[in-house]
């Protein structure tokens, strides 16, 4: 789950200080005119060089010869000069996955790949928290997005007594998520699990899938912030349509990127009736994202000269894009790289590697100026939270390492209050990591070793305050 850490250590990626190692099997499927092709990425390493070989199994194309593969940091590059493809994607630690774009010929196409072979996946035994019993109605319906002419498809749970009076709708985390904000690799499935713990405690549930994710069309890859947005109230929309729903009180629960959509939505759209934030950011995203950077180098026992540099590049590399945001493409990419440069000089050589400072930055570009990286960098919650008037519960785990509840969540309070909002509510859950999981450290490699999904702590205190407007 590209959860709020998505391109979160970015510096530490494109500067190569700390290469992740993506050798072994990554599997992908690409989306094309309703035809699910599957493609197998062999990734080798020999001394410093890399190599590989990709299968086609659809096509029955095996250990096809990859021209060149290369990583730097956290971007895995491949070329295939006969097959006239290209493939570039950057490792996400959250979810470790690696989310990109596969180019051949005119035709690009965004393309996700995890560790683990999809079939094997769906066998993976369930967890503790997974429903195995269904005691309430289960729907599965489409609705549109009219401004963006995409459809979103999702599933409605209702309450089989008939005798509730909220819904909630769930706003995924950033990166490609399904409706159930599975984590494939970690075998967890958040939502599936908050959505069964609020249906049986008398609250009904819309959960959908990303656009271009799952069963919903359009494009993920091109999308922002803001167009999420948009897909969250075209659900609001689609409820306030339906008579059997529009009586209801709608309530948004986002998670992580998510929490930062539900108050864009809540602040402009009168419908929303209370809002839960579930580790989201409450600090400007560029100060959020400077913080994450240094607890993930603390947790991986950093050398201090590296994360140093890598604090003082990242503080400077999004204050610029922040200061030049309103700048034409090609002008705000010449002075970010310009600021790039200036502190890749800094950098001891044996810190970059074997590659130029040229290669670095023509390897970094596509990632800084990526539509969602651009807006994301530039957003400060406080700009949507002083205009909620909603009910508001705001939760984080205080051992959460990528979005730090002493800073964050102090922020939510604040911007509520200097909007005139004193309905709201801070809670930090002692020991909970991002997914709201009992942890240890916090770090993201504890995700797949614990065995509960969400806390009982954090999943009470929902339904509870929910229950109780």
């Amino acid at each position: 789950m590209k959860i709020l850490l998505a391109t979160l250590s970015l510096m530490l990626l494109v500067c190569g200080l700390q290469a992740q190692d993506l050798t072994g099997n990554w599997f992908g499927i690409l989306h094309i005119q309703g035809t699910n092709l599957h493609l197998v990425f062999h990734i080798n390493k020999s001394g410093d060089a890399y190599s590989g070989t990709m299968d086609s199994p659809d096509q029955g194309a095996h250990g096809l010869s990859i021209d060149k593969t290369s990583i730097n940091g956290n971007t895995l590059s491949i070329e295939m000069a006969q097959l006239n493809l290209k493939y570039s994607g950057t490792y996400l630690p959250d979810s470790n996955k690696i989310t990109g774009i596969f180019t051949q010929g005119a035709v690009s196409l965004p393309l996700v790949l995890t560790r683990d072979d999809k079939s094997t996946v769906v066998t993976a035994a369930k967890r503790p928290q997974d429903p195995a019993t269904f005691p309430y109605t289960q729907e599965e319906i489409v609705f549109n997005n009219a401004k963006a002419e995409i459809q979103l498809a999702g599933t409605l749970t209702l309450p089989s007594s008939g005798k509730f009076s909220k819904i909630v709708i769930l706003i995924s985390g950033s990166g490609p998520q399904n409706r159930d904000e599975e984590i494939p690799q970690f075998n967890h499935r958040p939502f599936l699990v908050w959505s069964d713990w609020l249906c049986r405690n008398g609250i009904a549930v819309l959960r959908y899938d990303d656009r271009g994710i799952g069963k919903s069309t359009g494009s993920f890859g091109t999308a922002t912030t803001a167009d999420f947005a948009d897909d969250t109230e075209a659900a609001i929309n689609f409820i306030q349509s339906r008579a059997d729903l529009k009586r209801l009180d709608i309530g948004l629960m986002g998670h992580s990127e998510g929490g930062m959509i539900a108050p864009m939505v809540a602040s402009r759209n009168k419908a929303v009736r209370f809002m839960v934030l579930l580790a989201a950011p409450g600090v400007e995203i560029q100060q959020l994202m400077v913080q994450q950077l240094n607890d993930q180098m603390h947790l991986a026992n950093t050398p201090a000269n590296i994360a140093e540099l890598a604090a003082s590049t990242n503080t400077k590399l999004f204050a610029a894009m922040n200061q030049y945001k309103a700048l034409p493409d090609q002008e705000f990419k010449a002075a970010i790289d310009t600021v790039l440069r200036t502190q890749l000089l800094k950098y001891p050589k044996d810190i970059l590697g074997n590659e130029s400072i040229d290669a670095i930055l023509n390897k970094s570009s596509a990632q800084y100026n990526s539509p969602w990286f651009k807006y994301f960098i530039t957003f400060n919650p406080a700009e949507y939270l002083t205009k909620v008037k909603c009910p508001v519960l705001a939760l984080n785990g205080t051992l959460d390492m990528q979005v730090q509840s002493s800073s964050n969540l102090p922020a939510i309070g604040a911007g509520l209050q200097k909007g005139g909002n004193t309905k709201f509510e801070i809670v930090p859950l002692t020991g909970l990591n991002h997914l709201f999981q009992q942890a240890k450290t916090g770090s993201t490699k504890e995700y797949k070793e614990i065995e509960e999904t969400v806390n009982p702590a954090a999943l009470s205190k929902v339904s509870d305050w929910i229950n109780q407007l």
